[in-house]
């Protein structure tokens, strides 16, 4: 029992002569951490100047202070007497800690990802992106994913991997955005006419651009329907622009002018063919 006291009592003295030095690192740390904060402020600053967008250079910002924060953890292990580790840190280790996320490869991926993303600028803040079955508006980028925010309102956050090995679609980047649908008209209507007649309907709705023009052509023969698809354009710049507003109109439009020029229309028509009788018809039933 007194054994254990002793090597209690020991232990207790060990750390509080080690207490010193933890406290100094952690002081360290922390400073080189403000540090940071003000050194990538500075950076914001000066590329505010620059042709940068926002998004990136907030990503460059954030580099920075990780940059100060491993020179941090570097110093504060030096000072526990921790040298093995740092000289890995800073040495060989160093540029394989930070690419592969000190031991983590998912991280160190998401972080070289994050980099060429804010080199290659394939979209910026605000802009309307879809990987995979995600589409949404583009929140912020960060060192390890980046935040986009769905049509519903959901946040969600995409590994910045995802984004750099998978298809990226950009909706807005040059601030035009095409919006199709389709629309189904009976066989023995005229389906060039009503072509015609969906064009002109479709240029008069509001927030509709006249350049590039829209268009409605014939894109396929079903068996029940004859196909039309229309195009339009719409300005992405312009943040009054209701994209869901904007669509329903030019449907809710089409509809009508298909309505009142009487044609039969629907996503799954058929030929209608009315059986007209002036007088009675007998019918007679014979069984063998």
């Amino acid at each position: 029992m007194e054994e254990a006291i002793g090597i209690i009592e020991v232990s207790l003295i060990n750390a509080a002569a080690y207490l010193p030095q933890v406290g100094i690192s952690i002081i360290v740390l922390i400073a080189m951490f403000m540090l940071g904060r003000v050194a990538g402020n500075l950076l914001l600053r000066v590329l505010q100047t620059s042709t940068l967008s926002r998004t990136h250079r907030n990503f460059f910002r954030k580099i920075i202070i990780w940059i100060f924060v491993l020179i941090g953890v570097s110093i504060s292990l030096n000072i526990l007497n921790l040298n093995a580790a740092s000289i890995g840190l800073l040495t060989g280790g160093g540029i394989t800690a930070l690419a592969f996320g000190i031991a983590f490869r998912d991280i160190g991926e998401n972080i070289l990802a994050g980099i060429y993303l804010a080199f290659s600028k394939p979209f910026k803040m605000g802009d309307l992106i879809a990987t995979g079955d995600i589409e949404g508006e583009v929140q912020e980028v960060e060192l390890r994913h980046t935040h986009i925010r769905t049509y519903d309102g959901v946040d969600i956050f995409i590994p910045n991997a995802q984004l750099f090995n998978q298809p990226l679609l950009n909706f807005t980047m040059d601030g035009l955005r095409r919006i199709s649908f389709t629309i189904g008209i009976d066989y023995d209507d005229d389906a060039a006419q009503a072509c015609i007649l969906l064009q002109d309907r479709i240029k008069k709705v509001e927030n509709v651009l006249a350049d590039p023009p829209c268009v409605a052509s014939i894109s396929g023969f079903n068996p029940q329907y004859v196909e039309l698809k229309l195009y339009y354009w719409i300005d992405t710049f312009n943040k009054k622009v209701d994209y869901w507003h904007v669509k329903s109109t030019v449907m809710d439009e089409c509809r009508l002018t298909l309505k009142e020029n009487g044609y039969t229309f629907s996503s799954n028509v058929e030929t209608a063919n009315t059986l007209k009788v002036t007088e009675p018809v007998e019918v007679t039933s014979t069984k063998k």
